[in-house]
């Protein structure tokens, strides 16, 4: 069967912060996959390493058979991504 998605020590630095540390997982076509995790854990930046929108520090990956880091806009072309911002409910 052949990866959707794969990365192997997929790592995400900024400044002082290391986001994602060495990730390596693989999803194979037709499975289904969560994040699940506190907040601050590293599944948003995962995501958008994975989506191509954030490059990796290091490691690499790829997503339908496209490199994250040097085909991004090939993934993007490909794949639906709809982020979750919580806004404030006051009136």
């Amino acid at each position: 069967m052949t990866s959707a998605v794969s990365a192997h020590d997929l790592t995400k630095v900024y400044g002082d912060l290391t986001a994602v540390d060495r990730l390596s997982l693989e999803v194979r076509e037709g499975e289904v996959f969560a994040f699940l995790g506190p907040n601050g854990s590293g599944k948003t930046t995962t995501i958008r390493l994975l989506c191509g929108i954030i490059t990796p520090t290091s490691g690499d990956g790829r997503v339908l058979g496209f490199d994250i880091a040097t085909q991004s806009e090939s993934i993007k072309a490909r794949i639906g991504y709809m982020s979750q911002r919580l806004r404030s409910t006051k009136t």
